[in-house]
């Protein structure tokens, strides 16, 4: 049964009971990839890479979670936590409620005492909480990261946007060494340079991760009001923008047969933000043609007309809830090119992956209803999605109004 259904839910109602759920977990969960942070699979697997990616893999993909029983920590994410705070921030904006601002202030203080060991890096920057193995490197845990620190580090530029408080810009610029002086260059011409994921040997070429720190630098000039770092800025977008393919898609990698990977929906949706951010923070709208060439590829090609996410542009299945969330993100800022297609992503996800208490399950596979919980994954996400759905106090939509009459296939 859908609990969401017959129910007069509204948006915010549902985002006060997502946060109000979330601040019970006290901001920690399970994720995704946290698998290896069990001790029992670390004593029975060993340390090797094939075991890890075993382990990993296997605790990920299993039908049922079986981190409680593998003893997995529930921990804190620092992406997790920067989409909460972007979500205050958000509805501080919408609705003007100092508890917000301040519950955001708290999440910024928390995001600071996570940062990678001090020494260790050029910059003091942030990583996952747990071991991560993927097919091209292995990352120890706190190991810091591109993808987390921009993500950290834009969460911090929203609440210094809001607040005017120095402390959340001062930590975006102890990150930017880490950025800047530590990721490896995997590509560089005069007019492009890529970066590296981590701070190791590598070689695979994830699109997002150049456009996520091009994106961070030009918003943090105009912060500044400088021009610190324009050309090397640049030179990341641009990397990321000549490898746009003819129908208007990205893939994963490049070259894209270095990862399974191939075109998929929220890396397609960071790519389009980022792009966004930059020509923003830049006033530089060269690349809007292919900006909007992207956002009629992602609405065509990695959603259904119902809103439900596709998982890549030839997979529809599974419908995973961080795609909903980040067609959400993007969407909800073309209201009069897309109408409504926000909107029916949020209606579907409401209606197929919220149990009506405060937490939205995984994912929806061709069979049923995956109903594994990640705090970050889940609820981090979709907090941050329908915070940008928020409009002035007194006019909600109501998005189950909006619901189709077949609630879909689900777990009995």
């Amino acid at each position: 049964m859908n609990p969401t259904r017959g129910q007069d839910l509204q948006l915010a109602q549902i985002l006060d009971q997502v946060l109000a759920f979330s601040a019970a977990c006290q901001w920690r969960g399970h994720d995704k990839h946290d698998g290896l942070n069990s001790p029992l699979l670390r004593a029975l697997c060993g340390w090797s890479r094939p075991t890890r990616i075993l382990a990993l893999q296997g605790v990920m993909r299993f039908p049922v979670d079986l981190r409680t029983l593998l003893r997995v920590p529930k921990v804190h994410n620092p992406k997790g936590l920067a989409l909460f705070l972007q979500t205050f921030v958000q509805r501080w904006r919408a609705q003007g409620r100092a508890e917000d601002l301040h519950q955001a202030e708290a999440l910024c203080a928390l995001l600071e005492g996570l940062r990678s060991a001090k020494g260790a890096w050029s910059g003091q920057a942030w990583g996952y909480q747990y071991p991560w193995q993927d097919l091209g490197f292995f990352a120890p845990r706190g190991m810091p990261n591109a993808v987390v620190t921009c993500f950290v580090c834009e969460a911090l530029l929203d609440l210094h946007a809001a607040n005017g408080q120095s402390r959340p810009l001062q930590l975006v610029e102890d990150a930017l060494p880490f950025l800047l002086n530590d990721l490896p260059i995997l590509h560089q011409t005069d007019n492009q340079l890529c970066l590296g994921y981590m701070p190791l040997k590598m070689h695979m070429r994830v699109m997002d991760v150049s456009i996520l720190i091009g994106a961070l630098l030009a918003r943090l000039d105009a912060v500044r009001n400088t021009t610190c770092h324009p050309d090397t800025a640049r030179r990341l977008v641009r990397f990321v923008v000549d490898r746009q393919t003819a129908e208007g898609a990205w893939w994963y990698t490049d070259p894209p047969e270095a990862s399974p990977v191939r075109i998929d929906n929220y890396h397609t949706g960071f790519i389009l933000d980022a792009l966004w951010r930059y020509m923003h923070a830049t006033g530089d709208f060269e690349w809007m043609p292919a900006y909007q060439n992207g956002l009629a590829f992602y609405a065509a090609r990695l959603f259904e007309s119902d809103g439900a996410p596709r998982w890549m542009s030839d997979q529809r299945y599974p419908h995973d809830v961080h795609g909903s969330a980040q067609g959400i993100l993007t969407f909800s800022r073309h209201q009069p090119e897309f109408p409504e297609l926000a909107e029916r992503i949020a209606a579907w996800a409401i209606r197929h992956l919220y149990d009506g208490k405060g937490a939205f399950w995984y994912r929806q596979t061709r069979w049923r209803i995956q109903r594994t919980f990640f705090l970050r994954w889940n609820n981090g996400w979709m907090a941050r999605a329908l915070s940008s759905l928020l409009p002035c106090p007194g006019a909600l939509p109501d998005l189950t109004e909006r619901q189709a009459e077949d609630p879909g296939p689900h777990d009995a």
